[in-house]
């Protein structure tokens, strides 16, 4: 379902998105795609800065098990 609003954007704005958005789309089209690919990749920062802290939490164990393979090997 689409709903109606109003919002105000500057004109050099309006006239990047006429340029863009070409003849096939309507400004709306052309601003609701380009939030739903702002909204994506802000879900994706936001798991990757999940990840990065995760990985953070367990880098001290992961450093030690790498370390402790290493001594594993032998010199060719």
């Amino acid at each position: 379902m689409k709903v109606k609003t109003s919002i105000t954007l500057s004109e050099n704005l309006l006239k990047a998105i006429d340029q863009h958005a070409g003849s096939d789309k309507t400004r709306s089209a052309f601003i609701e795609k380009a939030m739903w690919v702002f909204i994506a990749q802000m879900i994706r920062d936001e798991q990757n800065a999940r990840d990065l802290d995760i990985i953070n939490r367990r880098a001290e164990r992961l450093n030690r098990e790498a370390a402790d393979v290493l001594e594993y090997q032998t010199n060719l």
